[in-house]
C-alpha cells in the first residue's frame, strides 16, 4: 500500500516538500547541537528539561488519545467510528515517532539510549517510559496496517489482531500513566509531587488528541473525497466536552490544594506561572493565554448548538489544542524547576536553534501522518461503498 503515498496532487507534493525544507533547517541545527552541545538550547543547571521534553510530554498523551477511539468501536460496538478509527491509530503512530525523536534530540549524547536496551534497569521509570512507548508504537503500527489492509481486501481482519487490539487498551493508559509517574516521582519537585498528576495527564490527553482528530478529520474531508462522516465528529465533540471539563477540575484541585495548604512549595510555581515570581514572569501571558482559551473553548463545548457547528468546532478544538500544549507542553515542565530547590529563580525559554529543532521534530511527525493518512483516505476512497468488516 506504500505506492499509494506516491502519488497525489500538486498541492499533496507541495506539503511534502515544504515539510521535508523544514526537516532539513532543523537537521543542519541539530548538527549544531551535536557538535557543540546543549549548551545551545536554552537549558541551565537548573532548568534541565526544556522544550524537547515539555513536548515529548504532550504528545505522549496525544498518542494515548487513540484509545478513545478503539474502546468505543471495538468493545461497544459503536460503529459509527468505523470510519475514522484507523485515523486515530495513525495518529498515535506519528505522536509516538514525535516523542521518541523529541527524546533523541534532548540527549547530550544520542548514543546513550542504547543503554536502555543493552543495560536495561526495571527499577527505573525511564526504563518503563521507553518499553511502553515502544510498544504502544508497534501495536499501532500492526493493528492499523493489519486492518487497512484487510478492508482493502474486503475481508474481515485476522483473527490474531483482535487480542492486540484489546491490549492495546490498557497500553494507551498506561503510555500517559508512566509519563505521568516520571514526575509525580521526584519529591524534590513539589508542583509535580501531586496523586492526581496522572489523572491530570490522562484528562488533557484525552481533549487535546481528540481536538486533533477533528481538526484533522475536517481537513481530510475538505481536501479528499473521503468524508469521515458528521456523526463520529459531534462523537468526539463530546469526549472533548467531557474531558476539557476533568481537565479544568483537576487543575483547580491542584490551585486550591496550593493556596489552601499555604505551602510556599506548592504556591510559589503557580505564582511563577500566573502571575511572576521575584520580577521574573517570562510565561505568565503564555499561561494567562492557555487559561483564557480553556474558558472560552469549555463556553462553546457545553453549549450543543455551537458544538454542533462544525465551523465553531473547530475553531473550539483549536483553542482546546493550543491551551493544553501551553499548559502541558511548556508551563507544566518549566514551572516544576522555577524556584529551583535553594529558592532561586532561573528563567527558561528556547532559544533559535531549540526551537528550529523542535519544528523539525514535529514536521517530521507531520510528513509520517500525512503520509499515512494519503494511504489510508485513498484506500477508504476505494472501498467507500463497503460496509464495515472490523
Amino acid at each position: 500500500m506504500l505506492e499509494k503515498a506516491l502519488t497525489g496532487s500538486k498541492k499533496y507534493w507541495v506539503w511534502i516538500f515544504f515539510l521535508l525544507a523544514i526537516i532539513g533547517i532543523g537537521v543542519i541545527n541539530y548538527l549544531r547541537q551535536f557538535s557543540y552541545g546543549l549548551g545551545i538550547t536554552g537549558m541551565s543547571r537548573d532548568v534541565s528539561w526544556g522544550f524537547y521534553i515539555s513536548q515529548f510530554t504532550f504528545l505522549v498523551g496525544v498518542a494515548a488519545s487513540a484509545v478513545m477511539l478503539v474502546i468505543p468501536y471495538y468493545l461497544h460496538d459503536f460503529k459509527k467510528f468505523g470510519k475514522i478509527v484507523i485515523l486515530g491509530e495513525f495518529l498515535a503512530v506519528a505522536s509516538v515517532s514525535m516523542c521518541m525523536l523529541f527524546i533523541f534530540v534532548d540527549m547530550g549524547q544520542p548514543m546513550r539510549i542504547m543503554n536502555v536496551i543493552l543495560h536495561p534497569t526495571p527499577n527505573s521509570i525511564l526504563f518503563w517510559d521507553a518499553t511502553v512507548l515502544n510498544g504502544y508504537l508497534f501495536l499501532n503500527i500492526i493493528i492499523g496496517w493489519t486492518t487497512l489492509g484487510a478492508d482493502r481486501k474486503g475481508v474481515p481482519p485476522p483473527a490474531w489482531v483482535k487480542p492486540l487490539i484489546y491490549l492495546s487498551i490498557p497500553w494507551a493508559v498506561s503510555i500517559h500513566t508512566v509519563t505521568a509517574f516520571l514526575y509525580a516521582g521526584l519529591p524534590g519537585r513539589h508542583f509535580w509531587l501531586s496523586a492526581v498528576m496522572a489523572a491530570r495527564f490522562l484528562a488533557s490527553a484525552f481533549a487535546s488528541g481528540p481536538s486533533l482528530l477533528i481538526i484533522l478529520c475536517l481537513i481530510v474531508r475538505k481536501v479528499s473525497k473521503f468524508d469521515p462522516g458528521k456523526e463520529p465528529i459531534q462523537a468526539l465533540g463530546k469526549i472533548v466536552t467531557y474531558a476539557m471539563f476533568a481537565n479544568v477540575f483537576l487543575l483547580g484541585l491542584e490551585f486550591f490544594t496550593a493556596f489552601y495548604s499555604n505551602i510556599p512549595g506548592h504556591m510559589h510555581p503557580f505564582h511563577y506561572l500566573y502571575a511572576g515570581l521575584e520580577g521574573h514572569g517570562k510565561l505568565v501571558p503564555l499561561m494567562w493565554a492557555s487559561s483564557i482559551l480553556a474558558v472560552v473553548a469549555l463556553i462553546l463545548l457545553i453549549n450543543p448548538n455551537m458544538r454542533k457547528n462544525e465551523n465553531i468546532l473547530a475553531f473550539t478544538c483549536a483553542s482546546v489544542f493550543i491551551s493544553l500544549w501551553i499548559d502541558k507542553g511548556f508551563g507544566l515542565v518549566i514551572g516544576g524547576f522555577v524556584p529551583n530547590p535553594f529558592e532561586g529563580v532561573t528563567e527558561y525559554w528556547p532559544t533559535l536553534p531549540e526551537a528550529l529543532i523542535s519544528l523539525a521534530v514535529w514536521c517530521i511527525g507531520f510528513l509520517i501522518l500525512t503520509i499515512l493518512y494519503k494511504i489510508a483516505v485513498t484506500v477508504r476512497e476505494e472501498t467507500s461503498s463497503w460496509p464495515e468488516l472490523h
